[in-house]
């Protein structure tokens, strides 16, 4: 495969929503659900998020515990992932957590329509990929960070990125914790937004697991290889 292992993680109410109307970010899952997500991060090469989630939630995308961070040193790896932030048009702010905290390598991925000024300064802080003539391409990107060495790739995205990311075919597995809030709200963010999926193109996926995790459940699902047609 010329791209990672990819998978999205998310946690969403039991209506959908990630997060509310004002896309504040609400505490949707508990203790263990948090622990599940570190030791994902830990396993994986890389962290995903776009730059709605940087701009709503300034996110630091670390490993948290400081034993899954030793045994990634061990591992001869750096404490946290490869952190990359898909930003087609080079807003991330130059104070971001993801670039405050922790050590390990930081990837902004910027269309190559972004303002030069805005790239330049990014460059001083983070590697910065072009790809995509107005919005990032997607496999393209992912192809590159396959040939950086990142085999494994979670997506912490929120609803404009999952979209891009499911629509363009580029996801094996899904895992959705779903929590015991109701959020409500037309403009609310679900976890894919984006156009949408006509009646014949609608993606099908298969569940390979259901756990009662703490007042929620978590489930997880393979995306298949071909679309309903």
């Amino acid at each position: 495969m010329d791209r990672p292992f990819i998978f999205i993680n998310s946690a969403m109410s039991a209506d959908g929503k990630l997060s509310t109307k004002e896309r504040k970010q609400v505490r949707i899952s508990g203790k263990l659900d948090f622990e599940r997500v570190d030791e994902l991060r830990a396993r994986s090469d890389a962290i995903m998020v776009g730059i709605g989630t940087v701009l709503s939630d300034d996110p630091s995308l670390t490993v948290k515990s400081p034993e899954r961070k030793a045994a990634r040193k061990a591992a001869g790896k750096t404490e946290n992932p490869a952190r990359v932030i898909v930003d087609s048009s080079a807003r991330t702010p130059l104070d971001a957590d993801v670039f405050k905290k922790g050590e390990g390598i930081r990837i902004i991925a910027v269309s190559k329509s972004a303002p030069a000024e805005k790239v330049e300064k990014l460059e001083r802080k983070a590697v910065v990929i072009r790809t995509g003539t107005e919005k990032v391409d997607l496999p393209e990107l992912v192809r590159k960070l396959k040939e950086m060495g990142i085999n494994t790739l979670m997506v912490e995205g929120g609803a404009t990125l999952n979209w891009g990311m499911l629509s363009a075919d580029l996801v094996d597995e899904i895992y959705t914790f779903v929590g015991n809030l109701i959020i409500g709200g037309a403009i609310s963010p679900t976890f894919a937004d984006g156009e949408g999926f006509s009646e014949a193109d609608i993606l099908k996926l298969e569940l390979f697991s259901a756990e009662k995790i703490e007042d929620g459940v978590l489930l997880k699902w393979k995306v298949r290889d071909e679309k309903t047609r």
